[in-house]
């Protein structure tokens, strides 16, 4: 049994930082129904290659949306609106991602629900949130990556502004989603009343921004792309060895006198300019050529070896695949496998991160399939066979 078993939660989102949400609080037990459009369903459906086997259904998609039941409802119709209010009266949580002022078109919107389900918690996603002068734009990862300095960060000091890898403001606004929905449900649980939950990816990148950001409030001075390397820390970045790359992430000067030790270059721990951390973060320019010709003396194995033993931190660059092949990764399980109606073989997926002792994550349901479980969940709801077939026939579900 999880932890959230006995949640319910109605999944009105698409695309990632809702799914990415909905996921966690699926893992942690709670039954999560996802409610997508008939005939199309979640737009990240169809975002690829790669696709699983022959089936359609995108790797993309895959990643973000174990754990959920899915079921077709025609939101727009005033036929799906009664049925997705039948829904809510056993639901704890709803979650939704619409562009502001949509659902409340549909007399869905928070205070058209409220009244009704005072115990609701109503979690809405949007690019900018529900106020504001762009409270009515569109929001996208790239953008919120982009206007909340992100990307002025990320990328070479001579390069191009680059965002992160993935999506990053998706994601991250995804988990202060869920942290958020638990801490209103812990307050319905004292209060018995439900709340609305209004979460910007752009407040959440910018949140996200920590140290840069207190950086530039307390200088007032803008922060620099600096590619691999910290602004607070020296070393702290990539360097080439002789056969790859690798990462010193020199913490203190202790460490940095253990480094210059094994490096056989102990007199700069000697130097005034890179004695301490501060004078090496003003000199860093005359300190990291120097290292870098110092590493590439020498391969990633011995540098990680060798500095492991001195309990320096470093570490290699790992590609995707090397990544799921180190025996760390391994050992914590951070790869499963789930069957998959449309699969001939269990499909791998990236595990919870999530280690509980009594409740850990469970991989009860694999990705769904677009309406696998219609029928199931509104059996369930008291909806008849004969109703059921009516609204099919209507192209409501």
């Amino acid at each position: 049994m999880g932890a959230l078993d006995g949640l319910r939660v109605l999944d009105l989102s698409r695309i990632l930082a809702g799914p990415s949400c909905t996921q966690i609080l699926g893992d942690l037990g709670a039954d999560v129904i996802k409610i997508e459009r008939p005939g199309a369903g979640d737009d990240t459906r169809k975002w690829g290659p790669p696709y699983l086997a022959d089936s359609g259904e995108s790797a993309y998609y895959l990643s973000a949306n174990r754990n959920k039941r899915s079921v077709t409802i025609d939101i727009a119709r005033p036929e799906g609106q009664t049925l997705l209010r039948r829904l809510l009266a056993g639901c704890d949580v709803l979650i939704e991602n619409f562009k502001v002022g949509d659902l409340a078109r549909h007399g869905l919107g928070y205070e058209h629900l409220a009244p009704e389900f005072p115990r609701l918690v109503y979690c809405s996603i949007t690019g900018f949130g529900q106020t504001g002068p762009y409270a009515q734009r569109a929001g996208y990862d790239f953008l919120a990556q982009g206007m909340g300095g992100m990307m002025s960060l990320t990328g070479e000091p001579s390069g191009d502004p680059v965002k992160v890898g993935i999506g990053n403001a998706d994601l991250l606004t995804g988990m202060y989603a869920a942290v958020s929905v638990l801490a209103a449900l812990r307050h319905r649980d004292r209060t018995g009343q439900g709340q609305r939950i209004d979460l910007a990816l752009l407040d959440a990148q910018l949140a996200w921004m920590t140290a840069e950001a207190e950086n530039f409030l307390i200088s007032g001075q803008a922060p620099k792309r600096r590619g691999n390397a910290h602004p607070n820390i020296v070393p702290y970045e990539v360097f080439p060895a002789a056969d790859g790359w690798l990462i010193l992430a020199v913490g203190n000067d202790a460490q940095f006198r253990r480094f210059c030790q094994f490096a056989e270059c102990p007199e700069l721990a000697e130097d005034q300019r890179f004695a301490t951390n501060s004078a090496r973060v003003v000199h860093r320019e005359d300190l990291i050529p120097r290292l870098r010709a110092i590493l590439a003396r020498q391969s990633r194995h011995h540098w990680l070896i060798g500095l492991e033993a001195l309990g320096v931190p470093a570490g290699p660059v790992n590609t995707v695949p090397e990544a799921f092949a180190d025996p760390q990764v391994q050992a914590r399980g951070m790869r499963i496998e789930m069957p998959h109606p449309l699969a001939a073989e269990p499909v791998p997926l990236v595990a919870s991160p999530i280690k509980m002792s009594d409740t850990p994550p469970e991989y009860r349901r694999a990705p769904p399939v677009l309406g696998q479980h219609t029928d199931e969940v509104l059996d369930e709801f008291g909806l008849t066979p004969a109703e059921i077939a009516a609204l099919r026939a209507a192209g409501v579900i």
